[in-house]
């Protein structure tokens, strides 16, 4: 049996079967169509079925298709649907439950197929279908695996954190902005607005006006109703700073009583979402504990917990992987270009693939350049010899690591900095 790699998974390049019945599943909220051929790709059905996202509609097809099997005689069924959205989620796992084939077709085939049967651009939830189930007859689909439990339990914390994440960074831009109109000059004094001291300051003196008449011993007292070490020749400096700050700024005054109420329910909702953070990292780091790999993964130094639950949420286990290239087709990380005849176009990434896959490995690349030796060593290597951008070295790293991970965990062996790179001990 032949495969090729399209966004790390292994995608079947033979013939369908003359023995199977090929459908084709268009996915939305309520409804999905369904339209079936044979391998040839003639269509065996009078109508297509339209079922709806329910048991009712999981059973009314599973009778429709086994009606058409007896008919035409078909031994076996594929089923192919893309893996759009969510709503493909429960249909696929029904299916599988009962021992069908199932097979997810990437949208962009689909999308670029759709004017080979009839020439035209038009679009319909029927047409999709049939669309799906030529591309399913040609080979090109790859097969739906269910993860372990534990790696579908680590997506589902990786994805809720990540909605946390982003909704704690729309909180602290709101808070930003309501300091640069409010008090221009606090990023004078505190550069990071989320440490102990400056949240004190911000709930107890916002603005400015707050400030400008106190001391500095009133200041460190109002401070120690939120923190415990509040004084002491820092906390002195820093309310001085604050005081002098306070005295000549520019910020804006009016409404002050709204705008403070609305600091202070910006203030509790972001300390209620760095609460929900840590206790997700908690459950993400138990997670990893009962997934051996990860602890191999943990080996390399500057991969810390929540960049390897991130890759692994993402790519699944990375035992199903035989070399760094499928990770990085997974991620969408692999090299397009295009060139024809005397043109030679630009060479960018292909960018089909796992978006959050794709950001964490890049994120975890950068973190490794700044705290692993060896990561450091290879990127000044790349800059300074090589004469490459720093852009460019990131990305070759990027490659680097995916190689690393894929060879530290069918190897069992922990990470090894002279087998990772050749010139480590010069580096050390």
């Amino acid at each position: 049996m032949k495969f090729k790699q399209i966004n790390g998974q292994n995608q079947r390049i033979e013939r369908i079967s003359p023995t199977q019945l090929v459908v084709g599943i268009d996915m939305a909220k309520d409804m999905h169509v369904a339209q079936v051929t044979n391998f040839r790709g003639i269509v065996l059905a009078k109508r297509h079925l339209t079922f709806k996202n329910a048991i009712e509609g999981y059973e009314k097809l599973q009778r429709w298709m086994d009606e058409l099997q007896l008919k035409h005689q078909l031994k076996t069924v594929i089923i192919g649907m893309e893996p759009t959205g969510h709503y493909w989620w429960n249909l696929a796992n029904w299916l599988a439950n009962k021992g069908l084939n199932v097979v997810l077709v990437n949208p962009a085939t689909t999308k670029r197929n759709k004017e080979n049967r009839d020439n035209s651009p038009s679009k319909s939830d029927p047409k999709d279908a049939l669309v799906i189930a030529d591309v399913v007859c040609r080979g090109y689909y790859y097969d739906y695996t269910r993860q372990a439990s534990v790696f579908q339990r680590l997506r589902t914390v990786m994805s809720d954190r990540e909605f946390w994440v982003t909704h704690s960074v729309r909180l602290q831009n709101r808070i930003i902005r309501w300091l640069d109109i409010r008090f221009p000059e606090y990023t004078s004094v505190f550069k990071d607005w989320t440490c102990p001291r400056s949240l004190a300051t911000l709930k107890e003196f916002p603005s400015p006006l707050d400030l400008e008449s106190l001391s500095v011993s009133e200041v460190i007292t109002g401070w120690r109703e939120h923190m415990k070490r509040a004084g002491g020749s820092t906390g002195m400096e820093k309310a001085a700073q604050l005081i002098a700050q306070a005295k000549k700024s520019v910020g804006d005054t009016t409404a002050l009583s709204e705008v403070k109420q609305d600091l202070e329910r910006l203030l509790k909702e972001y300390e209620r979402i760095v609460e929900i953070l840590e206790k997700m990292e908690q459950e993400v780091r138990a997670l990893l504990g009962e997934i051996p790999l990860a602890q191999q993964l943990r080996t390399v130094k500057g991969l810390g917990p929540i960049f390897i639950a991130a890759i692994l949420s993402g790519a699944g286990d990375l035992k199903q992987y035989a070399h760094g290239r499928q990770l990085l087709r997974k991620a969408g990380l692999n090299l397009a270009e295009s060139t024809s005849g005397k043109r030679k176009g630009q060479i960018v990434l292909s960018k089909r693939g796992d978006a959050k896959l794709r950001k964490y490995m890049y994120l975890a690349t950068i973190s490794l350049v700044g705290t692993n030796p060896v990561f450091r060593k290879l990127h000044e290597h790349n800059i300074q010899v090589k004469k490459m951008k720093k852009q460019q070295s990131i990305f070759k790293l990027l490659g680097k690591l995916a190689r690393i991970m894929i060879g530290i965990v069918q190897s069992g062996e922990p990470f090894s900095p002279e087998k990772a790179s050749p010139f480590f001990t010069e580096a050390a």
